[in-house]
């Protein structure tokens, strides 16, 4: 049986993945903050991934029980919201510390068990605002474009130790992700158009794909010989990759900025 970590399994996208892994030959590890009891397709184990010592026991614990690791799914996250004049260091730094230093304590805690496997992957849960930055999600964007820049450099170090790492973009999901959203307090110059801009990204979560399509998308990275370094899930968010390709910066980023601002 392949063995599978999976963050931030406790609910949306995680738990799904989760599931469907389970459903296809992995036993799955959670690590989460909150722990929680095992079930027949998951095994929790209580982690925060901003904490180096925490996850190098969780990973230790792992490969103890069931001395192989085959796939880490690094999917653990959140979001805050708010202009970037009205963001602390503190919440900025907050969001870098679970988005993009999580993944890689995971990533880097993960290599020594897949090599010692015989090869794996990691997946790596990006987003889409990591090439179409949104306003008043600047720090979401750019940790999730950090998360980008990771995978493509880790590739090129670990692919002699037969380890593969890609990213998987989604869109918009309907999760709870949406009201676990942080939100930063509005000076009076920006209040009226961060509350516009971000009743519009909530209205395309609650409206957007279900996990269990992020979750399918999952697995055929899991299980693909030659998955794309980067990518995302869903007819109309193809085409957004594309024309963030094709089309010029400036016109693009003014397209975004109409639709959230």
């Amino acid at each position: 049986m392949k063995i599978a970590i999976v963050t931030g399994a406790s609910g949306g996208i995680g738990r799904a993945t989760a599931a469907l892994l389970s459903e296809n030959g992995y036993r799955v590890y959670d690590l989460c903050r909150s722990g929680g009891e095992d079930s027949e397709e998951l095994c929790h184990l209580k982690c925060d991934v901003t904490k180096e010592t925490d996850v190098r026991q969780a990973f230790q614990t792992v490969f103890d029980r069931e001395g192989r690791l085959d796939l880490l799914v690094n999917n653990a996250g959140f979001g805050i919201s708010g202009a970037v004049e009205d963001t602390t260091l503190e919440a900025a730094k907050k969001q870098f510390d679970v988005n993009f230093f999580g993944c890689f304590l995971c990533a880097r805690a993960a290599i020594p068990y897949l090599r010692q496997t015989g090869g794996g992957r990691i997946i790596n849960i990006s987003s889409m605002a990591a090439v179409l930055s949104i306003p008043f999600q600047s720090f979401y964007s750019a940790s999730k474009s950090a998360i980008n820049a990771l995978t493509l450099a880790l590739q090129n170090e670990v692919r002699p130790f037969g380890i593969t790492v890609c990213a998987l973009m989604p869109g918009d999901v309907k999760t709870g992700f949406t009201d676990s959203r942080e939100k930063s307090g509005a000076s009076d110059l920006y209040k009226t158009v961060v509350q516009k801009s971000v009743a519009t990204m909530e209205h395309d979560e609650q409206n957007g794909m279900t996990p269990q399509t992020l979750a399918k998308a999952v697995l055929r990275l899991a299980t693909a010989k030659h998955p794309k370094p980067l990518s995302t899930c869903g007819a109309q968010y193809r085409v957004f990759a594309v024309l963030q390709k094709l089309l010029p910066v400036r016109l693009v980023n003014a397209l975004v900025g109409k639709i959230y601002t």
